[in-house]
């Protein structure tokens, strides 16, 4: 099957606080403009569209978002949820604090950001 995700729409209460705080753990380029979006490219193409507009900010419902990386990248984004002093934990539940998993043979850990998006960086697919 062809099909590609294009891009999707993160709701977000300051829409580029919340583009920055991912492309700071990522290591990324600033966000770009993108109309109303603050947008975050990812690899393929893919954009992270983040929205302050769309609704308001005590209806914003909490998503998962997963982010495959290598090896390097997550010991690189791991030491700047570290250096930043960020909560994390093992588990999408948040029952694990400042631990990591190895599922797969892997490792992975959680974080939320500003809204309380839960944000997954992982080396293997469990």
């Amino acid at each position: 099957m062809n099909v590609h995700l294009d891009h999707t729409v993160i709701n977000s209460t300051h829409r580029f606080e919340a583009a920055r705080f991912l492309t700071g753990l990522l290591g990324a380029a600033d966000p770009e403009v993108n109309g109303p979006f603050a947008a975050v490219r990812l690899e393929g193409g893919v954009t992270l569209d983040y929205a302050d507009h769309i609704v308001p900010a005590r209806e914003i419902v909490q998503q998962h978002f997963c982010f495959r990386v290598t090896d390097e990248h997550f010991d690189e984004i791991f030491a700047r949820v570290q250096e930043r002093g960020l909560e994390y934990w093992a588990d999408p539940y948040h029952r694990t604090p400042g631990e990591i998993n190895h599922l797969a043979g892997g490792r992975g850990f959680y974080v939320l950001d500003p809204d309380g998006h839960n944000l997954e960086f992982l080396t293997r697919t469990h």
